[in-house]
């Protein structure tokens, strides 16, 4: 790797910033000052600037627990985002795996680690989403039945080619639904729930596959185990 990438990857410098920090002096490689720009870094070299080591960021894996009001988008909104809420390095690679409206709570996981996220967002991988569904009305009897039948079958969304994955439905109460998904369609549980008359006033995800929140307030996040990375 190139000395600038090197320094733009492992610090907040740009490529152009770099290549005047190595032009000031600044840059130690191997207790040696180079200004070279493109001389090149191998994985065991020592580099410093300005007095400081630096190391490549390997990939990372993030839980976060969301609260409401905030967007699962890169580009800067109305918003904060959810990478505002995370405090680690070049956290701006990060990005959502599956994505939450800005008034859904709940699990999202977040990585720079591409094949991964496919891993976890592909339907084929049928990896499970659980979501606490606030309902404003009561869901029970035969309309329950009928609705329980309908989401296992699939349902017909406007502009969708293909129906729904099958999913699960439960109630905790009249009006909390607990929904299964093994898929992610835009606004997918808003829109099931209208297809059977009913609205969602609240959303919440729980878990993703084997991952839960556990414990993690809104607002708090910590990097997955490997334990827990390798279970996709």
């Amino acid at each position: 790797m190139r000395l600038d990438r090197f320094l733009a990857e492992t610090t907040e410098l740009t490529r152009s910033l770099a290549k005047k920090a190595l032009h000031r002096g600044e840059v130690q490689v191997e207790g040696e000052v180079v200004k070279n720009p493109a001389t090149q870094i191998g994985e065991a070299s020592r580099v410093t600037w300005n007095g400081e080591p630096l190391a490549l960021v390997g990939l990372r894996y993030v839980m976060l627990h969301k609260p409401i009001g905030v967007e699962c988008t890169a580009r800067r909104t109305l918003y904060p985002r959810a990478i505002d809420l995370i405090e680690l390095p070049k956290v701006e690679r990060l990005q959502p795996v599956g994505r939450l409206d800005v008034d859904t709570t709940g699990l999202v996981l977040l990585t720079d680690d591409g094949q991964w996220s496919h891993r976890v967002t592909s339907p084929k991988h049928r990896c499970g989403k659980v979501y606490r569904v606030t309902l404003a009305e009561p869901l029970e009897g035969e309309a329950l039945a009928r609705a329980i039948a309908a989401f296992a079958e699939g349902i017909e969304l406007d502009g969708e080619a293909t129906p729904t994955r099958p999913a699960e439905l439960t109630m905790r109460e009249s009006r909390v639904a607990e929904l299964t998904l093994q898929e992610g369609k835009y606004h997918q549980v808003k829109r099931m729930f209208a297809a059977i008359g009913n609205r969602v006033v609240a959303l919440h995800r729980e878990s993703i596959g084997p991952l839960a929140l556990g414990g993690l307030a809104e607002g708090e996040w910590r990097e997955l185990t490997p334990e827990e990375v390798a279970a996709f």
